[in-house]
């Protein structure tokens, strides 16, 4: 466990009823930017106050967040970077990310860790499901750094596998639109969105609901899907609760 951190129990009229009870949050890094600073303060104080309240809440709650704030391995210039390096630097990037995230959590008085791959003393403890299932029940928020590991795989597979692992009931998507559209809603007008999807859907009409991988091994394992604007951090606490609607992705038929 982390030392130095205060620690209440939750107040009795905090727990609420949730439609949720433990999730995976995958998080873009652009969440945590603003205003041209890959660190938003006031962005980030405020996603770490409503993740904390949802802990006293009784939700337990990881984390997977990407890197594009600091560093994208996509955009590198392959001709003089190594894919495997530039894949290896993201996933640097990641564990940055993620040990920022874990101060502001616990400047709110809430338990955090960072999970890697592999141990990164000091930044980050080994996950393995043994040691995360504890610390999920004990009211920690786990914030999984790193990646998968491995080159070639992006955050977004590595939020579907470790949402698996956890038995999470739902994978959230926080993203900077209200959920998933038949095209691009910035640049089109008429663009319409889903209420609900289907994983065949999602695939076969390349939807960018997150890369196929992600997509197949979802759906291959009955793990639903939520996109959901997170640019507004309360409506992680909306989507939780059953109050806010995005995307949601599943086995069943399409709208």
């Amino acid at each position: 466990m982390p030392s130095g951190v205060a620690w209440a129990a939750p107040r009795e009229d905090a727990v609420v009823s949730n439609r949720y009870s433990r999730i995976l949050l995958k998080l873009s890094g652009e969440a945590l930017a603003a205003d041209g600073d890959p660190f938003g303060h006031e962005k980030l104080a405020a996603l770490a106050r409503v993740i904390a309240d949802l802990v006293e809440e009784k939700v337990q709650i990881a984390v997977v967040v990407g890197a594009g704030n600091l560093f994208r391995a996509r955009s590198a210039n392959l001709d003089t970077m190594n894919r495997v390096t530039a894949d290896h630097v993201g996933m640097l990037a990641t564990m940055m990310n993620a040990a920022v995230l874990r101060d502001y959590l616990r400047a709110e008085g809430t338990r955090a860790v960072v999970l890697t791959p592999d141990e990164r003393p000091p930044l980050g403890r080994a996950f393995s499901r043994d040691r995360a299932l504890p610390l999920l029940q004990d009211r920690t928020v786990l914030i999984f750094g790193g990646g998968t590991g491995n080159p070639y795989f992006t955050t977004d597979s590595a939020a579907a596998l470790r949402a698996l692992e956890i038995q999470a009931d739902i994978l959230l998507k926080g993203t900077q639109v209200d959920g998933v559209y038949d095209k691009d809603p910035k640049r089109h007008a008429d663009a319409v969105r889903y209420d609900t999807l289907s994983f065949d859907v999602a695939i076969d009409r390349r939807l960018r609901v997150m890369d196929l991988t992600a997509l197949a091994l979802c759906e291959e394992n009955a793990m639903p899907i939520m996109v959901f604007d997170i640019s507004d951090p309360d409506n992680l606490r909306r989507v939780v609760r059953g109050e806010l609607e995005g995307t949601l992705v599943t086995k069943e038929s399409a709208r």
